[in-house]
């Protein structure tokens, strides 16, 4: 994975050399000073073992060998004790933090477009005894509105601080939240609200005109919408028994009637916190039931694994509150002490598309030190940033090159690197604000390519994490020391997971030297099933002989020697091909999803057909580059569409997957090159952009009918 540098033999052997002499003069030192000793014994470790000595056996992290975490403060069984402790502890500290939009303006492109631009203030912050008092005073308005506990209430809103704040006041009362993401489309979003039986949804101005309006007449017991951030400018084209209120007028409702959290239900640690709603890669979205027992449990686990987590840290919340990974993230934050500064993909960095030029992102702002992420957006700052790199000056890249493969040896040996860090990393590490002292991506599986980049340039470790919306979340989190690559850590102190046979698949947890097969995932975390579905319940969820609730993950895992998991396969992503060959779409995927001339890809496959087709979104810079070079000339459009081009891209991509090692029979055949970008607004991926197979295949059809020779 080194870069590839053109430096002339014999300076490149007096530059080692210099190097040599520079690790030499300063490894006493540094290793006295930096407590390399216990990162490298602590890099070496056993991070999880079997409980039993035979295959199949459950694997617990050496931390909870004997018994499971479940709680994280002692009594604090309920989120409402949670935030009340976190309340008391930490009463006037910062807790969440909003911009204010100064400007908005209108930025006319020359392909004629008009993008939105803002210019965004500093962050006002909100102490945890104002979040408190706000959620209190909301949850006591709603009753007033009738809202009565163990009954739901939908939030269909963008990640902001009035998301936290209704998820609280809905903890406190014994509500149940009903998640939401916002790209989702109109039959889904019915889908959630009419399944869920919701009287009353919260959702932001915006959202209420360009989606709930459009679907209003087809949600009957719909009586209340509250609107986050003001009253919309229009109100009569709402069916008649809806009433729209804004927060605001809710919280005053609630802050008058001090009678009414006296008759509230008191929480206990089994009812229902969530019920949250997947994001449909597989059809119409599920509810998963995720009680708050659950999620103390999962966010208990998590924690543990950041180390020196507390006041100090701030915390940036941008990706969607409606996916378990961020509500889970922001939960340990606030139960910790952290500071949250709410962002959008949009607004994240100075280069971020509704940022007016000149004026600060979110990150530059907020100095965040600690960050979740999917690989989608990490592959995007990879790919970025590498561009930039092939456009220096033959000296900067090379010197840029050199500093790259000497620190990802050192960080191999379990070594830092200050001097590279301050000198060569400094300018992207303040890409994210300079701070960053961890990543932690999770969603789907992160390439070992674009996480050992991240490790080098943003100078902090990248954990990878893995866990479900059905295990709230939880499941592994690599451990900050551990700086190897393609692995999701040892199980979390909340749960153990252990590896059934697949035998369709070839994967036997007597396999040698690692056990293999589907991932199951047992513990308080694991949630109670999924709503008004209890045949899928009773597929994904068992009960052993102890009363131990699993999940069956549908993933394919292996174990390492010192009990990490590394996710392998996927059930859902395998097909025979017409010869008998099985073929993992995923992993063509992930060989091919970091070339430079890729952005995305979707492998796809039939048992009817002997060979692999694949639908490419390619990169825009690099395509047109490609075709210059040809000597092909058109639109972005005729590009894509071109048989010429197609043929050139497949050569690329044939090429790379050769490189990677793809069996023959693995490798795409033919290809159709996708013009526009697979975004959640156009429904071919989810909220963490992995991909909706059953929504791409539908939307290719015909491309894939002519790449198989059924039409011409």
């Amino acid at each position: 994975m080194k870069l590839k540098h053109t430096i002339n033999p014999v300076l490149l052997q007096l530059i080692n050399f210099i190097i040599l002499v520079y690790a030499f003069i300063t490894y006493i030192p540094w290793y006295i000073l930096s407590g390399s000793r216990q990162i490298l014994a602590r890099s070496k470790q056993i991070k999880a073992k079997p409980v039993k000595n035979k295959p199949g056996s459950s694997y617990r992290s050496v931390n909870s060998l004997h018994c499971l975490a479940s709680v994280l403060y002692p009594g604090c069984d309920t989120l409402d004790k949670v935030f009340k402790y976190a309340k008391t502890k930490f009463k006037d500290k910062k807790l969440l933090g909003t911009r204010e939009v100064l400007k908005e303006e209108d930025e006319i492109q020359p392909s004629g477009k008009v993008f939105k631009k803002v210019i965004l203030g500093k962050y006002t912050w909100l102490s945890y005894d104002e979040v408190y008092i706000k959620a209190t005073n909301f949850g006591n308005g709603l009753a007033v509105l009738g809202q009565q506990p163990k009954t739901n209430v939908a939030i269909f809103c963008e990640t902001r601080a009035e998301w936290m704040i209704v998820a609280q006041a809905c903890f406190m009362c014994n509500y149940q939240l009903v998640t939401l993401y916002a790209t989702l489309g109109g039959p889904a979003i019915v889908h959630g609200l009419n399944e869920s039986e919701v009287t009353t949804i919260i959702t932001s101005k915006e959202l209420m005109q360009t989606k709930l309006k459009e679907i209003i007449s087809q949600v009957p017991l719909l009586r209340h919408i509250v609107t986050v951030d003001g009253k919309p400018t229009t109100w009569s084209e709402f069916p008649k028994g809806v009433i729209v209120h804004t927060m605001a007028s809710v919280q005053a409702m609630g802050a008058k009637a001090d009678n009414v959290s006296k008759q509230q239900a008191r929480t206990v640690p089994a009812d229902i916190a969530v019920i949250m709603y997947t994001s449909g890669s597989t059809g119409l979205p599920k509810g998963v039931m995720i009680s708050h027992c659950n999620l103390i449990a999962g966010i208990t686990g998590m924690a543990e694994r950041i180390p020196h987590l507390g006041e100090k840290d701030i915390y940036i919340g941008y990706l969607p509150l409606a996916h378990v990974l961020e509500l889970s993230a922001e939960l340990v934050c606030l139960s910790h002490g952290c500071r949250i500064g709410y962002s959008s993909p949009q607004t994240l960095a100075d280069q971020s598309s509704k940022i007016k030029k000149g004026s600060k992102g979110d990150v530059t702002m907020l100095r965040p030190t600690l960050m979740a992420s999917v690989p989608e957006i990490m592959d995007r700052i990879y790919k970025n940033v590498m561009n930039k790199v092939n456009e220096m000056t033959s000296f900067q890249r090379n010197l840029f090159i050199l500093a790259y493969n000497y620190k990802m040896e050192q960080i191999s040996k379990g070594y830092t690197t200050p001097l590279c860090d301050s000198l060569i990393f400094r300018k992207v590490r303040m890409l994210l604000g300079g701070k960053i002292r961890i990543l932690l991506c999770g969603g789907a599986p992160l390439s070992a390519a674009t996480q050992r980049f991240m490790n080098i340039c943003f100078c902090c470790p990248v954990g990878q994490g893995y866990g479900l919306t059905e295990s709230a979340g939880a499941g592994t989190i690599t451990e900050v020391w551990d700086y190897t690559t393609g692995r999701v850590g040892a199980p979390l102190v909340c749960c153990e997971i252990k590896l059934m046979n697949w035998e369709k698949g070839g994967y036997y947890n007597t396999d040698k030297p690692y056990p293999r097969g589907e991932i199951l995932i047992g513990g308080q975390n694991v949630t109670m099933g999924y709503y008004k579905n209890e045949e899928r319940t009773k597929k994904d969820f068992t009960v052993d002989e102890n009363g131990q609730r699993w999940l069956h993950t549908g993933d394919i895992g292996e174990f390492h020697a010192d009990g990490c998991l590394k996710i392998i396969d996927r059930k859902k992503d395998l097909v025979k091909l017409q010869a008998g060959e099985y073929v993992s779409l995923g992993k063509v995927e992930a060989a091919l999803k970091n070339l430079p001339l890729v952005d995305n890809i979707c492998a796809y496959a039939s048992s009817f057909q002997s060979y692999v087709v694949a639908f490419v979104v390619p990169n825009q810079k690099e395509l047109t580059e490609l075709a210059r070079k040809r000597g092909f000339k058109g639109t972005w459009e005729e590009i894509c569409t071109s048989a010429e081009m197609e043929k050139e891209v497949l050569k690329v991509v044939a090429e790379a997957a050769s490189s990677a090692h793809l069996e023959k029979f693995e490798i795409p055949v033919k290809i159709r090159l996708s013009p526009d970008p697979w975004t959640p607004e156009t429904g071919l991926v989810t909220d963490a952009f992995k991909l909706k197979r059953r929504e791409l295949t539908s939307h290719y059809q015909m491309d894939i009918d002519q790449m198989y020779g059924k039409t011409k």
